[in-house]
């Protein structure tokens, strides 16, 4: 007499929100495991320590992830606050470091070392490294995520000398506001009611603090600080018009170009942004004495152009180099930590974790720096956060709605397939 097959226990499928690739299981494991199993108590037993140890694996992993992106960033804006913002030298003639396109180019240097090392140690053993390059297509959008990223940051550092560095952190916060703005505009895209509102939010909440920041500052400067914080929130708008334009490249690079991971990208731009940054610091000496030197302010760095002026202001005070490497060094090892918690765990532990770390941020500039807000800059604090926690928590409930679906519709297929097995054998 034939003995029957018993049926493989049914299991409960691993939270979405925290899902680690320790728990995607490769298709047909169940059912070999099931035959080499007379009994389904038994078989579950045996693998009960195994699954303590994955579940044990990935909160160690968790735990690796949230505290690399929280150290790694909190550290990165600390050192970015205390070099833009630091007096050095005598009072009588006080020195600031005012040179970022030389920080950017030792900060994507780092950057570029780092995620290609990166990339290799992530690639299976056997399989080749993938090419930074896979395609001639690809590389004049990624050419121009390296050049608006390069024009960007010397925007927002030159608007953190008319604006204190927590109204920076606050328009930092939302990359939802100008990513909708070139969409709108370029892409006639449409977005849910609960967007815009988010971005009204925002804006009010930025207004808000900086309108009561205003008063402050030209209480104690008469009357000139509301010109300067209008200039600093210009140059700022500008620097997030470009940081948006890099996020939606970066979206049609990742959705056309597919399988293109996150560390190439990584490598690629930061080679790209070194290759420019660097030609702009060595021709900076002869650029600096034209009329487009002139209109772009780069007499501001010195006559001898910024890469002279840079190096002979860390000669100066060679304590500098300690900030400019630990800034450097600190934002390459955050991208790796962005990158590996978006391989490891679904996106939308990233966004709970981005944006708890930017609430962080702010409160370690306040207790650092010795910032002081007052009631109505509380709000507008609150504004900002609470707007961007709510479209956190909108599109976590959307992501995690799309995997379960996902799931759903895999487990239907896995069901649908067996049954036709079954048919097959029986007939």
């Amino acid at each position: 007499m034939a003995r029957s097959k018993q049926a493989t226990p049914s299991r409960r499928q691993v939270s979405s929100e925290y899902i680690s690739k320790l728990d995607r299981k490769p298709p047909g494991l169940d059912h070999s495991a099931a035959n080499g199993q007379s009994n389904g108590h038994a078989h579950a037993n045996a693998l009960a320590p195994g699954k303590q140890d994955k579940s044990d694996g990935v909160v160690l992993q968790l735990v690796v992830a949230v505290a690399g992106i929280y150290g790694s960033f909190l550290t990165w804006a600390y050192l970015q606050e205390k070099l833009t913002t630091t007096p050095y030298g005598p009072e009588s003639a006080p020195e600031r470091f005012k040179f970022p396109v030389f920080l950017l180019t030792i900060q994507s240097s780092f950057a570029l070392v780092t995620g290609y090392l990166y990339n290799i140690a992530r690639t299976p053993r056997g399989q080749p490294v993938p090419p930074i390059f896979p395609s001639r297509a690809i590389v004049p959008p990624l050419a121009l995520v390296a050049f608006t990223s390069a024009l960007a940051a010397p925007f927002g550092y030159a608007s953190l000398a008319h604006i204190d560095y927590i109204t920076f952190i606050l328009a930092k916060s939302c990359k939802l506001l100008p990513v909708m703005f070139l969409h709108i505009t370029l892409f006639r895209r449409r977005y849910p009611l609960y967007k815009y509102l988010v971005v009204a939010a925002v804006t009010a909440g930025v207004a808000v603090f900086t309108l009561h920041s205003g008063k402050k500052h030209s209480s104690s400067r008469g009357g000139g600080g509301s010109g300067q914080t209008a200039w600093g929130l210009l140059l700022l708008g500008i620097n997030l018009l470009f940081d948006g334009l890099t996020n939606s490249t970066q979206d049609y690079i990742f959705a056309t170009f597919r399988p293109y991971t996150g560390p190439q990208m990584m490598c690629a731009n930061n080679l790209l942004g070194t290759l420019l940054t660097g030609a702009y610091l060595v021709l900076s000496p002869w650029l600096v004495h034209t009329g487009v030197g002139e209109w772009l302010g780069m007499d501001v760095a010195g006559s001898a152009g910024e890469l002279a002026a840079a190096l002979g202001f860390l000669r100066r005070y060679p304590s500098v180099w300690l900030d400019v490497l630990g800034f450097a060094a600190c934002g390459a090892v955050g991208q790796v930590f962005i990158f590996y918690t978006l391989s490891t765990f679904s996106s939308v532990l990233l966004v709970t974790v981005t944006v708890t770390r930017k609430m962080f941020t702010m409160i370690l500039s306040v207790v650092a720096f010795g910032h002081r807000l007052s009631r109505m800059q509380w709000l507008g604090v609150g504004l900002v956060f609470g707007g961007i926690g709510v479209e956190a928590a909108i599109a976590r409930r959307e992501k995690m709605a799309k995997e379960k679906n996902k799931l759903a519709a895999t487990a239907a297929a896995a069901a649908a397939g067996g049954d036709e097995s079954s048919k097959t054998k029986v007939a």
